[in-house]
């Protein structure tokens, strides 16, 4: 049982890892530090799925964490 939890969760991890890259494909260095003039947008299409998905994941991440700590 906890063989298939530390198994989910590097899966999760990965994928999670993934998701989170892809969406800041955008954000350049000078985001991180309060410079550029970004204007909020909406997300639609395929940008939505994946903030959405990334919510999911992540917190399906959060809660195989709290299962694999209450097994041990």
């Amino acid at each position: 049982m906890e063989l298939g939890l530390n198994i989910v969760q590097i899966a999760l991890s990965l994928i999670l890892l993934t998701l989170i890259l892809i969406q800041s494909k955008g954000v350049g260095l000078s985001g991180s530090f309060g410079g550029g003039g970004e204007v909020y947008f909406a997300r639609r299409g395929a940008e939505k799925v994946m903030f959405i998905l990334t919510i999911i994941i992540s917190i399906a991440f959060i809660t195989n964490s709290i299962a694999t700590v209450i097994l041990l």
